[in-house]
């Protein structure tokens, strides 16, 4: 296959809102080094995390091009290992970094064949966030039926999944969501009640949480909310019950005194999806649970918009101004 020299790529030299996002159309294609694919790319996923790379809540080396997951096809293999036989031509998804670009090189531990019947636009709108509600709802609090679950932000990109994925496990779900129209997506998807924080009943949505569960409360928050949230999910969930942060849409949760966790002896987690697939046995295991979701159609993907690579700026600003439901993907 002849490669180009250079692509369309989206780089960030400095930290900032959507305007630090350069669209560039000479930049230089990547070349794979041992144990890489190099990727052409077809749909890239954004995701909410990229955002914090941009603006140095997470700090991560300047420049650089975001972009944690795409489908495309295989258009070099690098030398050294390739244990899973990819080769030139395959559809292939990928976790790594540098998706906003035509083409990106990856490891080919972090890649994975994409099974017939699985389009790349399905895909890449569960990959990333589905493998993190499935490790959240199976390994940092294993669900189970009949269980209590207070999920914010349910119609977002990870949650619209989530709130799948809990019903399907038999939980019963209080989602957070913001207007009526998002709301009424929530509901369609199966959760037992839905939350407006925007109405004036949702203005004090712990208490409305506290009513549905008899004043017990939950059992289980999942919280990406992060800053705005995180006292109202302490006082949301039951006794021994547990916190997940996983995101921090309106900003981290501040240094938090360990001694407001004793009252009720609540447990605290902060995954990152990350440390649940090292290994490629974790991988593929969980990679393989999603396949099998999306053939079975027991897990419908909501695509907001796919925008041109030129207009990833805007694709921030959609995501960041809570204009969007469902997941917000990039053509390369």
């Amino acid at each position: 296959m002849s490669l180009p020299t250079t692509m369309k790529a989206v780089l960030v030299e400095q930290t900032g809102g959507p305007e630090v996002l350069q669209f560039k159309t000479d930049y230089p294609v990547p070349t794979p080094a041992e144990g890489q694919l190099l990727v052409k790319n077809n749909i890239c996923g954004i995701n909410y995390i990229d955002t914090y790379f941009r603006t140095g809540l997470y700090p991560s080396p300047k420049p650089e091009i975001l972009g944690r997951e795409a489908a495309g096809t295989v258009a070099a293999v690098g030398p050294g290992p390739n244990p899973a036989n990819f080769q030139v031509g395959d559809r292939v998804a990928w976790l790594a970094t540098g998706g906003y670009a035509e083409y990106s090189a990856v490891s080919v531990g972090k890649a994975v064949k994409i099974p017939a019947g699985v389009s790349d636009e399905d895909l890449m709108g569960s990959f990333l966030s589905g493998l993190t509600v499935l490790t959240l709802a199976k390994e940092t609090y294993p669900v189970q039926a009949g269980e209590w679950v207070l999920l914010h932000a349910a119609a977002g990109g990870a949650g619209f999944l989530m709130t799948q994925i809990l019903k399907s496990i038999g939980a019963k779900v209080i989602g957070t969501a913001g207007g009526a129209e998002k709301v009424a997506l929530v509901k369609s998807l199966g959760a037992d009640v839905v939350i407006d924080y925007r109405s004036e009943e949702g203005k004090d949505w712990v208490k409305k949480v506290k009513e549905v569960t008899g004043g017990r409360g939950v059992d289980v928050v999942y919280d990406s909310v992060g800053k705005d949230t995180w006292e109202g999910s302490l006082e949301a969930v039951k006794r021994k019950g547990t916190i997940v942060w996983f995101g921090n849409a309106s900003g981290p949760v501040p240094p938090l005194p360990l001694n407001k966790l004793s009252p009720k002896c609540v447990k605290i987690a902060r995954p990152t999806l990350f440390g649940y697939i090292e290994t490629r046995e974790e991988f593929e295991f969980y990679v393989n649970e999603l396949f099998r979701l999306l053939q079975s159609g027991q897990l419908k993907v909501k695509i907001h918009k796919i925008y041109p690579l030129e207009e990833v700026a805007q694709a921030h600003k959609d995501l960041e101004g809570r204009k969007s439901t469902g997941k917000l993907l990039l053509r390369a």
